[in-house]
């Protein structure tokens, strides 16, 4: 679904554990916390704090 990034916890080349917060995207009146589903490192950041998102849109890659 289409959102709005309201934050982006990580930053590139920073190592995340499972379940940890990566961004918050607002949509549909709800803020929904994204959390890393393994153990990575960040890549690159498609997108930055408020930007509008269209539907599977890409925030952010790991390595």
């Amino acid at each position: 679904m289409p959102g709005l990034v309201k934050a982006i916890s990580v930053s590139p080349g920073q190592e995340v554990k499972a379940g940890e917060p990566l961004c918050i995207v607002e949509a549909m009146k709800m803020e929904n916390v994204l959390r890393a589903e393994r153990d990575g490192t960040i890549a690159h950041i498609h997108a930055k704090e408020g930007d509008s998102l269209a539907v599977d849109a890409v925030i952010l890659e790991f390595a």
